[in-house]
């Protein structure tokens, strides 16, 4: 939400905040599970608009056009950007799944990018195995 909206006060929100208020949230989100979420309050809260990508959802909420219900992390919320994360509460939580098929066949620039990300992830995680690591001791 933009920094300066009234919900930007506070440390979390809850259903009762954003009864009225116009919503951006991804169509699977809005079907599975903010209805979840909300329970019998559901019904009370208005989609304004959904989206595939958070990047364009946060767009209509810096322009004050609504509320954007996302996961944290995935747009850009520093000062500069104008817009604040409040996380809602209760928790609400999504299990993730990364599905691929077994064999499968990719273009050679595919191959190369794919390559360096595995590699790149690779390091990330031995890094923060070791960082883990050194914080225990």
């Amino acid at each position: 939400m933009p920094s300066d909206h009234p919900l930007a006060k506070k440390k979390s929100v809850r259903v009762k905040d954003l009864i009225g208020r116009p919503l951006f949230c991804s169509e699977q989100s809005w079907n599975n599970e903010i209805p979840q979420w909300a329970r019998d309050s559901f019904d009370k809260l208005h989609l304004e608009g959904s989206f595939r990508l958070s990047y364009n959802g946060s767009m209509f909420a810096k322009e004050g056009l609504g509320i954007l219900l996302t996961f944290e992390h995935l747009i850009d919320c520093s000062k500069e950007s104008g817009l604040v994360f409040r996380p809602l509460s209760p928790k609400q939580t999504s299990e993730l799944y990364l599905i691929w098929n077994k064999y499968p066949s990719f273009t050679p620039i595919a191959l190369i990018i794919g390559t360096f990300s595995f590699c790149a992830l690779r390091i990330s995680s031995i890094f923060a195995v070791t960082v883990s690591t050194a914080s225990t001791i």
